[in-house]
């Protein structure tokens, strides 16, 4: 999960990004939608300096102008140049946003820099993890807050990899920041942590759609290796009155300094 040259490769754009964001979109139950509600759980207040590392496409932010106005300094990153123009592309003609290139392992801060830093959906990908939260924790003010959503261990790739066992497909190990593993990794840096769940599942009534985001998975290629035919075709058989259920498993940690 965490090979760097790989996980370049797949975020160089936001092609599989867009696809694996987009079967959410359209056949999540849940209809909050996942960052309206990692947006809830922010406090966030008028003046305060933050910082996001690994942004995405900036999709989160969209629609959130009135707010960030509000902020003394709002910076939006990704290690990623094709990332960050795309955020910069999705949120054009929003003002005070700060866009830079940043690797979580070095940020280019002073220290007590940010009253809040978020990075969402990423921590998992970071090679030398311990590392990247002690920087963290160095640019974040001493009564400042750390915002990490992550994945569970027994959510979506559990489900598909259950599909295709017999075609040789196992679940990858452990993953290496997770909503079982993420708190005792965080503890090592901060004091106070809390993990919150996100109560939701996909209800997908065309195959061809989760067929395409198993393709996206460029980490799994037992799964990928296997012909399209044979994909589309164990998705059908395991659909119910029309409809696959695929359970999710997310949430978020909040996580603080003494």
């Amino acid at each position: 999960m965490n090979d760097e040259k790989a996980v370049r490769e797949q975020y160089a754009s936001p092609d599989r990004l867009n696809t694996r964001i987009s079967i959410h979109a359209r056949y999540s139950v849940n209809k909050q939608g996942f960052g309206s509600w990692i947006l809830s759980h922010y406090r966030l207040w008028p003046g305060m300096s933050v910082l996001e590392l690994g942004c995405g496409t900036g999709e989160m932010w969209r629609g959130q102008g009135e707010w960030i106005g509000r902020c003394g300094r709002f910076v939006l990153s990704d290690f990623s140049v094709g990332m960050l123009e795309q955020a910069q592309e999705t949120l054009r003609g929003l003002d005070g946003i700060e866009y830079r290139v940043i690797d979580i392992r070095d940020i280019p801060f002073a220290d007590r820099s940010f009253d809040a830093v978020m990075a969402n959906m990423m921590l998992y990908h970071v090679p030398d993890l311990e590392k990247a939260l002690r920087e963290v924790r160095r640019v974040l003010k001493q009564d400042g807050t750390f915002y990490c959503a992550t994945y569970g261990e027994h959510g979506m790739m559990a489900y598909i990899c259950g599909l295709f066992a017999e075609y040789g497909v196992h679940p990858p190990a452990g993953g290496a920041f997770t909503l079982q593993n993420g708190e005792a990794q965080l503890r090592t840096v901060f004091p106070d942590i809390r993990r919150l769940l996100y109560r939701d599942a996909l209800a997908v009534t065309d195959v061809e759609d989760m067929a395409e985001y198993i393709a996206s998975l460029t980490g799994m290629s037992e799964l990928r290796r296997l012909p399209k035919d044979v994909i589309r075709s164990v998705l059908r058989e395991n659909m119910r009155d029309g409809v696959l259920h695929v359970p999710k498993e997310y949430g978020m940690f909040i996580a603080r300094g003494p």
